[in-house]
């Protein structure tokens, strides 16, 4: 299973890479909405409900592309969904109404939902390879292709590029640089399992850690959609402090991001995982307490920093679990967080419409508890061929990795 380091660099090129790009897109997508909308002739519920094909199509795919990874390996699907997701970005402007545009984003969602879980899949058995941590710096890398994405796109948009221009050329380029990419990601057979392609039911520390991805996704959601309603209507800050909410909470968490394999080095990942949700909690219950912008403002940053990492680390858990294809498993991962970022923020609507938004907010309080709660089940990782960190002779596991 020896691979030369130099081949084993450029798989780790090629999965950043791979990352990046996909953040780089998907957040030219996300800029565009609002022109899709006045195409359309939308109202917000409508773009709403056809927004949430978005969701529907990634939650069918991530479990179908956990059984493709172990039947083929994460390199081809990976290469698979590359274009496809690529493609498939010539749809919504393409739609007539707001139903095809549903249509066409359950098509996106699917696509969007099998590239990251096989782009995952693909990460992990690099960082298993490497024999110590190095997944959070993907994920930094996605959110930063993320940043440069909005950066991009809001400039071409403003200059009046059009949608079928902009989505189509966007598609162009990933297509081009698709294929040299992942061309020099590790074989399929570094982690082909076709005997676990039909994955039964999870359970045990799998559903931990399907729990814990839940959670952390769901802080992340309800961030996206409350932070700045929260400075707005609870703090009475301006709307230029109120923005700098989910500012500070995505720099907190791109930046935890970017030094989190470092740490990951020196410190056990449950350990890590549970001070980073104590951090969190603790965070955004003091924010909480005070009507305060700025205090507000650097407990959403407290939330970023403490959970930047978790879901990295979960998805490399699950894949180096005992008894568990790597493929099937982040699937399982992922599709829990997905389903936490979807429901947190009307979880949190629904609980502020009965009490107050420093109330729904507490929901995450108590996600970010959780979290520190079932950190202690990635140790159930060690198993599989990452080395524990405070342990230099044996093999770090992706997960505590």
């Amino acid at each position: 299973m020896g691979r030369s380091p130099s081949s084993l660099r450029a798989a780790r090129v090629a999965v950043a890479a791979i990352f990046f790009v996909n953040g780089t897109a998907t957040a030219n997508w996300l800029v565009r909405i609002p022109a899709v909308q006045r195409k359309l002739g939308l109202s917000e519920g409508e773009l709403g409900l056809a927004l949430f094909g978005v969701a529907v199509g990634a939650l069918v795919s991530m479990p179908w592309t956990g059984r493709l990874v172990a039947r083929f390996g994460s390199k081809r699907v990976t290469q698979v969904a590359a274009f496809v997701f690529a493609a498939v970005f010539l749809l919504p402007p393409l739609a007539p109404n707001g139903l095809a545009l549903f249509v066409a984003l359950v098509i996106l969602g699917a696509g969007h939902g099998a590239l990251d879980v096989a782009m995952n899949a693909q990460a992990a058995t690099v960082e298993r390879q490497y024999e110590r941590p190095i997944m959070t710096s993907f994920h930094a890398l996605w959110s930063l292709g993320g940043l440069v994405g909005a950066t991009m796109g809001g400039v071409i948009a403003s200059r009046g590029v059009g949608l079928m221009t902009h989505l189509g050329a966007l598609a162009l380029v990933v297509v081009l640089v698709a294929g040299p990419i992942t061309s020099r990601m590790l074989p399929s057979a570094a982690d082909m399992t076709p005997g676990h392609a039909s994955a039964g039911r999870p359970h045990g520390a799998l559903v931990a850690l399907g729990v814990l991805a839940f959670c952390v996704l769901l802080a992340e959601g309800a961030m996206a959609d409350w932070s700045a309603v929260y400075l707005r209507d609870v703090t009475n800050a301006g709307p230029g402090l109120a923005a700098a909410g989910y500012a500070a909470f995505s720099l907190a968490m791109a930046s935890g991001r970017l030094v989190g394999d470092s740490l990951r080095l020196r410190v056990n990942a449950a350990v890590l995982v549970r001070s980073g949700g104590a951090l969190a909690a603790l965070g955004l219950a003091s924010g909480l307490a005070f009507e305060s912008p700025w205090g507000a403002i650097v407990a959403f940053g407290a939330v970023g920093a403490g959970l930047s990492i978790a879901f990295p680390i979960a998805l490399a858990a699950a894949s180096a679990l005992p008894g568990t294809s790597p493929g099937p498993a982040i699937a399982t991962v992922s599709t829990f967080g997905y389903a936490g970022f979807l429901a947190g923020p009307p979880l949190i609507g629904f609980v502020a419409e009965g009490t107050s938004l420093r109330g729904g907010l507490v929901v995450v309080v108590v996600s970010c508890v959780v979290v520190a709660a079932l950190a202690g089940g990635l140790r159930r990782a060690t198993a599989r061929g990452v080395q524990e960190h405070q342990e230099p002779s044996a093999e770090t596991p992706r997960a505590a990795a």
